[in-house]
């Protein structure tokens, strides 16, 4: 049977794989700390209460039937107050587009802005950009980034791609590496585009920005979260906003997600998702407009779940400086916001017990579920190279204690290496 050359060319998910394998160890009855997915256990973090009661209260009204194409007028009023009053944007609800969750916003954005051919920039690592890219034709330029820098994209590191290039994919807090930009940073990136749009032509497409803050009210201690049109007015025009209730509520199966920007180019993205269908649930929207009003509740819930978020991914940052205090090859960057610890494993051409030399992150990421119990998702599944041994680890679908308890077998399992 022969398929499209998209279809053909479109490599599975690297994340999924390492799902499988741990699946496998969990059907043979071993106990793996899994911080791999980058999801929440609602044993661990239920959704809020009040949406939980708005949802069943909308399924009891008989609020089943098809939504609006754009979203139900009482979200998208209550999606626009949230982020004058939480965000400063001013962003009315013909602006704003919902759907079912953030990818298919993600990819209303691409096919939106994005032509066959078209240089999209994004750094490396970063979630998916790369499979977008194929699924529109576009050419992708992936720019690596540093630790120095917590693996967040400079004005200089982009700055030699901008020339041409039709799309800038940010993220922040970022997944893989649960990072934030600077203002500072961003400020420069902002500069550079702003710069960029005024050498061009009036035939020429300008460069956008497609900014991803899913993860942006789970932030920690004194960081700030930072966006492009608060800090440069001039780019609204340019910026197309990817958000939702996904991470910020634990609620990634609720599947109400949101975008605002541009009137024009919001306008095209309800027109595409319009035909492919993605909405979100009627009674899910009508919760969600509910409850998004409710401070009170909405503060008290982001309240908890950071502090037991942070105290997760401490947990992990501290047991891993700690190792590395022992002289072990293992270093972590502090957690600043999102669901993710960026951690370091550099052991790669070391030989396991069983003679297997380890080339790979691959190979490590196997190892280690093995003999320490412990899943992580190498950088590699983010486009990054697979000889740099650097590790996402998700902790919303694992407790403190159950992390805290893999950090001794990840030490015996990296004394096995020789």
């Amino acid at each position: 049977m022969q398929v499209s050359k998209m279809a053909a060319g479109l490599s599975g998910s690297e994340i999924i794989r390492i799902g499988n394998q741990v699946s496998e160890q969990v059907r043979q009855g071993a106990n793996i700390c899994n911080l791999t997915i980058g999801d929440f256990d609602p044993k661990i973090f239920p959704i809020p209460a009040g949406l939980t009661e708005g949802i069943t209260q909308a399924y009891q009204a008989g609020l089943t039937n098809y939504p609006p194409a754009a979203g139900i007028g009482e979200l998208r009023q209550s999606v626009s107050d949230f982020l004058k009053t939480r965000q400063g944007l001013e962003y009315g609800p013909n602006d704003i587009l919902i759907a079912g969750g953030s990818r298919p916003l993600i990819y209303a954005t691409y096919r939106a802005l994005v032509d066959p051919g078209d240089r999209v920039i994004f750094p490396l690592p970063s979630w998916n950009n790369n499979h977008y890219c194929h699924l529109t034709g576009a050419t992708p330029v992936a720019v690596p980034t540093r630790a120095e820098n917590s693996f967040m994209p400079t004005a200089a590191d982009l700055a030699p791609h901008v020339a041409g290039a039709t799309l800038l994919a940010l993220c922040s807090p970022l997944n893989p590496t649960g990072t934030v930009f600077t203002k500072a940073g961003l400020e420069e990136i902002c500069e550079l585009v702003i710069a960029e749009n005024k050498r061009r032509g009036p035939d020429e497409k300008p460069i956008y920005i497609l900014y991803d803050q899913i993860y942006w009210l789970l932030t920690f201690g004194d960081t700030q979260h930072h966006d492009p049109v608060s800090l440069r007015p001039e780019l609204r025009d340019y910026v197309v906003y990817i958000d939702g209730i996904s991470k910020c509520f634990a609620a990634t199966g609720v599947r109400v997600g949101y975008s605002f920007g541009p009137p024009a180019i919001i306008e095209k993205m309800k027109s595409i998702l319009g035909h492919v269908g993605a909405w979100a649930p009627k009674a899910e929207q009508v919760a969600t407009a509910h409850f998004m009003p409710d401070t009170a509740a909405v503060d008290a819930f982001l309240t908890e779940s950071k502090h037991k978020l942070q105290s997760s991914l401490q947990a992990l940052f501290d047991g891993l400086k700690e190792l590395q205090a022992a002289g072990y090859p293992v270093d972590a960057v502090a957690p600043a916001g999102a669901i993710y610890l960026t951690a370091k494993i550099d052991v790669l051409g070391r030989t396991a017990p069983d003679g297997t030399v380890l080339k790979t992150t691959a190979e490590l990421t196997s190892y280690l579920i093995s003999e320490a119990k412990l899943a992580l998702v190498p950088f590699s599944a983010f486009g990054s190279p697979a000889s740099e041994p650097w590790f996402r680890a998700s902790v919303g679908a694992e407790t403190t204690d159950s992390i805290l308890a893999a950090l001794p077998r990840l030490r015996a399992a990296l004394d096995k290496l020789k």
